[in-house]
């Protein structure tokens, strides 16, 4: 009888405590789309609302934003802009 061959694959999976936020083999997702995330922009939007401890975000650092990734400031003006060209 022949030998089966085997593969090696393995997944490994995390997900936040506290927000939910998940990732496969060390890859953040977004929840929702299923789009490969930004643990810079997931800091920015959701780690730095909550601020707790159990956050799993490896670069979540209490107070800090990342400027040139995505902000609830620039989603505003965004808008904003948005808004003000309907008028």
């Amino acid at each position: 009888m022949e030998e089966k061959i085997q593969s090696n694959l393995s997944l490994e999976r995390k997900e936040c405590p506290k927000c939910g936020a998940i990732w496969l083999n060390g890859v953040h997702y977004w929840t929702g789309t299923g789009q490969v995330g930004d643990t810079q922009t997931l800091s920015n939007l959701v780690c730095g609302l909550i601020e707790s401890p159990k956050c799993i975000n490896p670069d979540h650092k209490k107070g800090h934003i990342y400027g040139e990734k995505d902000t609830w400031s620039k989603r505003s003006q965004f808008i904003d802009k948005q808004l003000k060209k309907g008028n």
